[in-house]
Formats: C-alpha cells, structure tokens, sequence
C-alpha cells in the first residue's frame, strides 16, 4: 500500500522528463496525492496525459521543451506557475545515458552529454529557487554509475558525479531561505528505452547478481523515494543521495 503525503495535495510539481519511464511514474505518483504536475519532454505526450487525467481526474500539464535550451527550460517553469502556483517541488529527472568507449569520445559527445545530464539541471534549479521564494524541495536524480564506477559511460558517469557534487552545494547555500536539495541515485530501473537498447537477459541476470534484493527494479520503485523528499516528512534532509538500488552500491 502507497503512503500518502497530505501536504503535497495541491503542491505545484514540475518535473523533466515526466512523460516516460521514471518520470512517467513519478508524474503518475505526484498526481495520486493531487499534486498540480506539470512537466517537459521532446516527444508529444498528449496520450499519457490523457491516461492520467481519466486514471487520476487529475489533468497535468505538458509544455514541449529541449531542456539543453536553457531559455525554452526557463519559460516552461514560467508557464508551469502560471498555471499552478508558486513552485513547491522541482525534480530533475530527464537524462541520456548513451554508452561510448572512452578512446571514442568527441568534444561533441562530451558536451551533448553535460547540457542534457548536468548543465540543465544546474539551470532548472537556478530557476526553481527563483520560483520558490521563502521554501521549497529540490530532488535531483543521479545514478549508481558514478558510485560503482561504471565503465562505457563516461560522459554520463561524470555528469552523475556533478550531480552529487552540486546538490550538496546549493543544499548549503539555499538552506537559510528554506530551499531542501536533495538527490537519488537509482539502480538499474527497468524502463522500456533500457530493454530495448541495453538490457540482454545476460546483462540482467549478471546485475541482479549484484543485487541483494533479487527482483528487477521499476521505475514504480523510485516513486515513494521521490514524494518522501518532497513533503514535509522530510522536512530537514538536505544535502543528501539515496540511494535506490536494491543493495548494488555501498555508501558506509
């Protein structure tokens, strides 16, 4: 049975990526406590907000966006408020972890990959704590692969670094005005881009190995993680990386 999480009944939400895979369920999970959710995405996601508007009676709102154009970001969480009100949770969670061999890599990948993975995400918080005003909750999703080094994925590894690295920063600074930053650091969540491009049964079977919970994780497993963070159960963690990953990765 989910927790519910009264003080995020009416709480305006904006997510990235929120139309697909973890964000989707996130998106879904805000929407189930009637959180007003708005959120960004390349792709057209009318036919998931049609679902969750006839599943929730609750209708969230999609504005087109590329997060790498920090303008188009911006003026998305403009409209989001608008729409919603002042901003109570920003979640960053839209990212791209192509895989490269580090010999391969061009300038190119390297920068494609921080403006998606890194640089948006700095600028969407800049933002959301302009939008926020006296209090608020940040929630920055990273990954497993910076804490167990994983190889083929540099770019987006180190991005996932910077990620940690630059939550613990802005928990600091905006912490006198009432701002909470936080991160999670999923496993290896199962959505439907990782079955098609990566997920062989070999290489699943060899990751859930590592696991100490065997069983394949969703993305419904990030959900109660995310909304915790953004209530008032939580109210002074700040600065902090869950970790999410059925026991892969050891922070002790």
């Amino acid at each position: 049975m989910n927790a519910t999480f009264h003080d995020l009944d009416g709480a305006s939400v904006f997510i990235t990526g929120g139309g697909n895979g973890i964000g989707a369920a996130l998106t879904a999970g805000f929407l189930t406590q009637g959180a007003k959710v708005a959120f960004v995405g390349r792709s057209d996601a009318t036919p998931f907000v049609d679902e969750m508007e006839a599943a929730h009676d609750n209708r969230p709102l999609f504005i087109p966006c590329d997060i790498t154009d920090t303008g188009a970001l911006h003026a998305a969480m403009d409209q989001a408020v608008d729409a919603h009100g002042p901003l109570h949770t920003l979640v960053n969670n839209a990212a791209n972890d192509m895989r490269f061999n580090a010999m391969d890599i061009t300038q190119q990948d390297w920068d494609e990959s921080q403006a998606v993975n890194l640089r948006a995400y700095f600028f969407a918080c800049q933002k959301a704590a302009n939008l926020m005003g006296t209090g608020g909750s940040i929630i920055n999703y990273s990954s497993i692969t910076y804490l167990i080094g994983s190889a083929g994925m540099v770019p987006y590894v180190t991005a996932n670094a910077g990620i940690m690295g630059m939550t613990r920063a802005l928990a600091r600074e905006w912490g006198p005005r009432g701002i909470r930053v936080n991160a999670i650091a999923p496993g290896w969540v199962f959505t439907q881009k990782q079955e098609t491009m990566w997920a062989t049964p070999e290489a699943k079977a060899a990751f859930l190995d590592k696991q100490c919970l065997k069983r394949f994780m969703t993305p419904q497993d990030m959900v109660g993680s995310t909304l915790f963070l953004a209530s008032a159960a939580s109210a002074m963690m700040t600065g902090q990386t869950l970790v999410i990953d059925a026991g892969v990765a050891s922070t002790g």
